[in-house]
């Protein structure tokens, strides 16, 4: 230290032309300016703004097994208001530049698993969501949440990210008819038509994408967003030129909607989903038991979605004190459980921090005024949400292989050298796309950890609550095991 700061005592930086703004969001304290902020806010809604059109194509067509969806227009209104409703409380109440939307994690185990559950509708399916968001808060309040969040080895919670990248990535290429499940042959899926892409649908995805990669490397804020709007616009053109129709009347047609302008996609939106959840139907449904392990999958997901996110993109704002911890973090884990709560509630999965708010925070957000920011930017979108029904999911499964892209160069920060670490992250990963769920891969992680570890005679690196959680996955498996043992 130097002589001069050792004789003079340490003063308060000074206050921005914000005042009061300035003070509470501690924004000249922590190395920003409020137009930064304000660049910074804009910066993550458009680079995330994808999610309301990409989440109602995820769930709002998606049938129960009464045959019933969600609608794409009411998941659309609802996925905005949550959004921007849960990252203003983020940013005014954590202070933390962290945006937060309907995960992408979720909301796919929603559509691919949990909604082929026989006797089991939407309303109940969101029921289970809340319960999975009321537990979850209340892990947050007793500390049992920030303690896990402590006691996972940071490779492992690399790996997460990595693992729910290329599980979203692998999703986006099957629903846009890139991979197919193989009718015949040695092979489970194949590349295209009998390896070959056809179809105009298929021209869409792959223009998408590649505009895609070119904005974003060539820097270009809201790259994903545009890249999406013009594949929009080409598949509005092909389907007018050249009609493909839907993929159930024409192997090579649309997957999901099919790209039409009628003049219907403009009008106010449809809040009929807000408050729609059952909390005790599928109990009633499916039974004590079968509704609680399905809790539990829902829990355990929403639960480590988030840990590699925050981690990596406090680092990167600065937001990690002297002892290495992520401030106010009891804070901002409790506004990411409430998501899951207002998720559920309005039938949009549950909603937590999104790692495309990097890109604010690269464009220099600091602060949570970037979030009030994002936040009413989302708000203004609730009344564009009715447009997403024109919108093909070939047009958005670029985003989706290109947000796992973003998510799978975290791999670098896992120690691959230390075997313990390095075998249980990549089973982690691998585990998560091919296993089609992403509470399986982080079970599998956990239990490979602590298998290993005690097994070289280093059990005592190992924190008691990974064993504790371990033990929890390895009956969550064997459940099966153990229902029949028991008739």
């Amino acid at each position: 230290m130097s002589s001069e700061n050792t004789a003079a005592p340490q003063t308060p930086k000074p206050s921005s032309s914000g005042g009061t703004l300035d003070r509470y969001f501690n924004i000249t304290e922590r190395g920003s300016t409020i137009s930064t902020e304000i660049r910074g806010g804009l910066a993550t809604f458009f680079a995330m703004s994808y999610i309301v059109v990409l989440n109602p194509l995820i769930l709002g067509l998606t049938p129960d097994s009464s045959g019933r969806s969600l609608g794409v227009p009411q998941v659309a209104a609802m996925t905005a208001l949550v959004a921007g409703v849960m990252t203003i409380l983020l940013g005014v109440y954590a202070k933390h530049p962290f945006a937060m939307a309907a995960g992408l994690g979720v909301n796919a185990l929603l559509a691919t698993t949990i909604a082929t559950t026989p006797n089991l509708t939407w309303p109940q399916i969101m029921g289970l969501v809340v319960w999975a968001g009321v537990l979850m808060t209340a892990l947050v309040l007793t500390g049992f949440r920030t303690a896990v969040f402590d006691a996972v080895p940071e490779s492992l919670k690399t790996a997460i990210v990595v693992g729910i990248g290329l599980f979203i990535a692998f999703v986006g290429l099957v629903n846009a008819g890139i991979i197919r499940r193989a009718e015949t042959g040695s092979t489970p899926v194949v590349f295209g038509v009998h390896g070959h892409l056809l179809g105009w649908p298929t021209l869409v995805f792959i223009v998408g994408l590649f505009l895609t990669i070119i904005l974003y490397v060539r820097k270009v804020r809201g790259a994903i967003l545009y890249g999406m709007l013009a594949s929009t616009a080409l598949s509005l053109i092909l389907e007018a030129v050249a009609p493909s129709g839907s993929v159930q009347a024409n192997p090579l047609g649309w997957s999901l909607n099919v790209p039409t302008w009628d003049g219907s996609g403009f009008g106010l939106p449809d809040f009929s989903l807000l408050f729609s959840a059952d909390l005790f139907g599928a109990f009633s449904s499916l039974g004590a038991m079968a509704s609680i392990l399905l809790v539990f999958t829902i829990l355990i997901s929403a639960f480590f979605d988030v840990m590699g996110s925050i981690m990596g993109m406090a680092v990167e704002a600065g937001s990690i004190d002297e002892d290495g911890k992520i401030k106010d973090i009891d804070r901002l884990l409790l506004v990411d459980a409430l998501g899951a709560v207002a998720g559920g509630g309005t039938s949009t999965s549950t909603n937590q921090v999104f790692v495309e708010s990097a890109t604010g925070i690269g464009a220099g957000a600091r602060t949570g005024l970037a979030n009030v920011v994002t936040g009413v930017l989302f708000l203004g979108a609730i009344f564009l949400s009715p447009l997403v029904t024109i919108v093909p999911f070939e047009a958005v499964a670029p985003a989706m292989v290109f947000v796992g892209f973003l998510m799978v160069r975290q791999a670098v920060n896992v120690d691959w050298n230390d075997l313990a670490l390095g075998i249980s992250a990549f089973l982690t990963i691998v585990i998560m796309p091919l296993s089609y769920s992403i509470a399986h891969g982080i079970g599998i992680g956990f239990i490979s950890y602590t298998v290993i570890r005690v097994a070289t005679g280093r059990g005592r690196e190992v924190h008691w609550l990974m064993y504790v959680v371990s033990a929890v996955f390895a009956v969550h498996f064997g459940m099966g095991l153990i229902e029949g043992w028991m008739r």
